[in-house]
C-alpha cells in the first residue's frame, strides 16, 4: 500500500485517546475464547503462534501465560513500543504491514478481535490473506476472528455518547460504500478532534473467495467466542478456521 500513514488506522491506532476510549475492553472474554481456542486447536507447547495485528498484545500475552511461543506483530509503532515492555524469550514484538508476508513461518497465525477488514482497497484484504498463507507453516493453521457484517448492520447502534475519565466521546455509527463506519468526536483541552473507523462489511462469503483466491481450505466456522454454530441471522462473530 501507498501512502501508509494517510490511512485511518495509522493515525487513530498511533494515538493515546484510541487505547483511552477502548481501555475498558472486556479481557477476561478474551482469555477465555484463547482457552477454548487453544483447547479446541489442539495447540501444544512445542508450536509457534503469530498474533498478526496485535495491538497492545493483549492476546499475545495471555498466550504466553498458557506456555505458547508467540509473535505479536502490528502496524501501530506506540503499540508495539508498549508491548515490548513485556517481551520475553518465548514472547516478542514488531512493527509490521499485516498485507506482507512477516520474516517467519509459524504453525499458528491468528487475527483476532476484527483486524482484518480496514483496506479502502480490495486488493490488500486479498494480499493480506495471501501473507498469512505465507507465514504459515505447512500444515500450519489460520485463525480469523471477524464481526458478522449482517448481525452488526442489523442491529447498528447510530448514535452514542460515552464519557472516560474527563472526555466525552461521541460516537456516530453508519453503513457507507460497503463499509461499517464509526465517527468518534471529542473535545480535549479546548482542541477538536475526529477521528473514524472504517471496516469493511465482509460476509463469509467473501472470505470463502479470499481463500479460494489464496489457495486455502477453510475447515470450521463459528459464530461466537464459545465456538458456537454460526448463524447469519443472530451469531455476533464469524471465526475462521483455515489451513
Amino acid at each position: 500500500m501507498s501512502n501508509e500513514n494517510s490511512k485511518w488506522y495509522a493515525s487513530w491506532f498511533n494515538t493515546s485517546y484510541y487505547h483511552l476510549l477502548y481501555k475498558n475492553r472486556d479481557n477476561s472474554e478474551a482469555k477465555r475464547f484463547m482457552d477454548t481456542l487453544t483447547q479446541h486447536l489442539s495447540i501444544q507447547q512445542n508450536e509457534t503462534i503469530l498474533d498478526l495485528a496485535c495491538g497492545k498484545g493483549r492476546h499475545s500475552l495471555y498466550l504466553n501465560s498458557l506456555g505458547y511461543a508467540v509473535t505479536g506483530v502490528d502496524l501501530s509503532k506506540n503499540s508495539i513500543l508498549s508491548a515490548q515492555k513485556n517481551e520475553n524469550e518465548r514472547l516478542q514484538f514488531d512493527v509490521h504491514n499485516m498485507t506482507l508476508p512477516y520474516k517467519k513461518q509459524y504453525n499458528f497465525v491468528f487475527n483476532l478481535f476484527t483486524s482484518f477488514g480496514y483496506f479502502e482497497d480490495e486488493e490488500d484484504n486479498i494480499k493480506t490473506i495471501k501473507a498469512i498463507k505465507q507465514n504459515l507453516k505447512p500444515n500450519g493453521i489460520g485463525v480469523i476472528d471477524f464481526f458478522n457484517a449482517h448481525h452488526v448492520i442489523s442491529t447498528l447502534v447510530t448514535e452514542e455518547i460515552k464519557k472516560v475519565e474527563n472526555i466525552i466521546f461521541h460516537i456516530k455509527r453508519f453503513v457507507e460504500n460497503g463499509f461499517i463506519v464509526k465517527q468518534i468526536d471529542f473535545i480535549d483541552d479546548g482542541q477538536e478532534y475526529s477521528f473514524q473507523e472504517r471496516v469493511k462489511a465482509i460476509t463469509l462469503e467473501d472470505f470463502e473467495d479470499y481463500f479460494k483466491k489464496a489457495g486455502l481450505t477453510l475447515l470450521e466456522i463459528f459464530g461466537d467466542y464459545n465456538l458456537s454454530k454460526y448463524s447469519k441471522e443472530n451469531s455476533s462473530r464469524l471465526i475462521l478456521i483455515f489451513q
